[in-house]
């Protein structure tokens, strides 16, 4: 229900069932899919002479969730256009279900054993069909691990280089730069030979290791820690010189970097990636800025598809005064969307931004505890005015709430919609992962989801997509071996490899491959295993269902085996088949398990 409301995206087998249980005839409802821009061979990515009229709409905040009226008239009268709007106490009571289920006994065990059944089910497909699957894979002419499509569905842009490419860079602008104004220090404006005069500072001298942007054993459980680490030399001017979009050379050099990373993407070919750029909330003008510096710098790659990522951090901006309260910052995030969306002639950077934007991330720290339990007793956001921080759920509640009344809108103007795709169950509490089941189209990390087997049950029953980093978690908050990815991934769970910081994480020009590399060595993965979490991170990801089709088949859609072209994607039929089947007769158990009358 909740996917569908925001066009978000919910696999057809289960829906099917979910449809046999309440006794409703199953229709595919290909209308309610999400939208994604998709250019024409030879088309110019940052046209704007082809956006829609304006409306002349007014949009107004209120409890949290921006509405829309024809006018300030039918604001006043309290007359909002016909669009879906949310409703808290459906969406509490639905949470609470949830809540009692996990927590029921006999749930816990029934769960746990069916997931023990999977894991063992799937070793005896091994043992029966490894050599088969091999067999398969070796007749496949022209496709191996190496040249099947893999997207790296999740990784920050500010750290999309690995440490050595920055390095160079920055060695690089300095040979090329070094007279160029780049700094305003106080009311002076520093060249780059004097930005690192002043830092004590010689590029010629700097090493990888003086670098220091690479985590390790210090940075574990310690995400300060972690976050130091984006200030090359511990010096927070470069992160803002290179790093930054805002800055006095109006972020030259990291649209340059990004490129460079977009362009060894294309030349790898069969890799794409999925950055994150960061809205923090802090001021309404931040989007017309971002959308300013892509256009501007025209930071397009045909391998990369852009992503937002919202930090969870209003309660370090409510402390320095930056915020009057919480409904502030969520009108800062949404509300110069929905003037674009409604106006794009008068927003015409950002409407062309907009374009190739596919999503929403909300980040942070997971393991910090807010104390705050969501609540129908929970102030509202234009009443959250103390500097305590909201917790998670309510984070993920309010930005699911605008997101499925922008979609609406969008979708009615012809415009591309976007997902909701947040970092859960890296740490903190379970209920991290019971919302973003019930609001996210697909998550990031989900280590803890080991903790719960109904959670991690359902999660398998949708097929939610899962993107996960051992190594980032390794040097965070789980060691290698101790990461679930295997367990998951022969339950039958959707899950891929991304990187998430190559700049943090990674050594080589390839971080995704260098994923899977030690994914596969660590975890003992045959090439069917690697080729089908690949064949996952496509699924995953937010590539326009023109390329979808072009590399995974004309039926993509469709879960069953039919639906996966073994020549595009070197997954076995045998593993495909056998997938499907006993994801059909686990569904099948429930739907025919909750017909049956108590």
């Amino acid at each position: 229900m909740y996917m569908q409301h925001s066009f978000q995206r919910f696999p057809r087998t289960p829906s099917q069932f979910l449809r046999t249980i309440e006794n409703e005839a199953w229709k595919p409802n290909e209308d309610l899919w999400p939208v994604f821009t998709s250019l024409k061979d030879g088309e110019d990515p940052f046209r704007s002479d082809n956006l829609p009229e304006n409306l002349g709409y007014h949009v107004e905040m209120k409890d949290g969730v921006v509405y829309v009226y024809a006018d300030k008239a039918a604001a006043a009268r309290g007359e909002p256009k016909d669009l879906p709007y949310p409703n808290l106490e459906v969406f509490l009571d639905d949470m609470n279900f949830l809540l009692a289920l996990i927590a029921q006994g006999p749930v816990k065990t029934y769960t746990h054993r069916r997931l023990r059944f999977l894991s063992s089910k799937f070793n005896v497909h091994e043992m029966l069909n490894e050599m088969e699957e091999l067999k398969e894979l070796k007749s496949n002419p022209h496709r191996d691990f190496y040249n099947c499509r893999k997207v790296d569905t999740h990784i920050h842009a500010a750290a999309c280089m690995n440490q050595k490419h920055l390095l160079r860079f920055i060695k690089k602008s300095y040979r090329v730069d070094a007279d160029r104004v780049v700094h305003k220090s106080k009311d002076k404006m520093l060249t780059l030979k004097q930005l690192f005069e002043q830092l004590s500072l010689h590029p010629y001298d700097l090493t990888v290791d003086s670098l220091d942007v690479h985590a390790g054993r210090q940075t574990f459980q310690r995400f300060d820690t972690f976050n130091a680490k984006y200030n090359p030399v511990g010096a927070s001017e470069l992160r803002d010189l290179y790093l930054k979009t805002e800055n006095a050379i109006d972020g030259d050099y990291f649209a340059t970097i990004i490129k460079e990373v977009g362009s060894d993407l294309e030349e790898a070919k069969y890799q794409y990636a999925e950055p994150r750029l960061s809205i923090y909330g802090r001021s309404p003008d931040e989007w017309p800025k971002l959308a300013s510096w892509f256009n501007k710098h025209r930071v397009y790659s045909p391998n990369m598809r852009w992503m937002i990522q919202v930090p969870r951090i209003y309660d370090v901006f409510r402390s320095r005064n930056f915020l009057p309260h919480f409904g502030k910052m969520l009108e800062n995030i949404f509300v110069p969307v929905f003037q674009a969306t409604i106006n794009p002639q008068d927003n015409k950077e950002l409407s062309v931004f907009l374009r190739h934007i596919t999503g929403f991330d909300s980040v942070d720290d997971e393991s910090k505890h807010s104390g705050h339990m969501f609540s129908s007793k929970s102030p509202k956001p234009e009443e959250w005015s103390h500097e305590k921080n909201p917790s998670y759920t309510y984070y993920l509640y309010y930005m699911y709430a605008n997101i499925m009344v922008l979609n609406h809108l969008r979708r009615e103007r012809g415009m591309n919609t976007f997902l909701l795709r947040p970092h859960s169950g890296e740490a903190g509490a379970i209920t991290h992962l019971l919302v973003a089941f019930m609001t996210s189209d697909n998550i990031s990390h989900g280590l803890n989801l080991k903790k719960t087997p109904v959670l991690q049950y359902l999660y398998y029953l949708a097929q939610i997509p899962i993107a996960m980093s051992p190594l980032s978690n390794n040097s965070l908050f789980l060691q290698y071996a101790k990461n679930p990815l295997l367990d998951f991934h022969q339950k039958g769970l959707m899950v891929s490899l991304s990187t998430d910081d190559p700049m943090q994480f990674h050594y080589t020009k390839e971080p995704l491959m260098e994923e899977y590399a030690i994914a596969a060595q660590v975890f003992k993965l045959s090439t069917c295993d690697m080729c089908e979490i690949a064949r996952n991170s496509v699924l995953q990801c937010s590539m326009p269902h023109e390329e979808k089709l072009r590399i995974l088949g004309e039926h993509y859609r469709e879960e069953g085996p039919q639906g996966n072209d073994i020549r595009k994607t070197n997954v076995a039929q045998i593993r495909m088949a056998y997938r499907y089947e006993t994801w059909c007769y686990e569904l099948n158990l429930i739907a025919e398990g909750l017909k049956t009358p108590e």
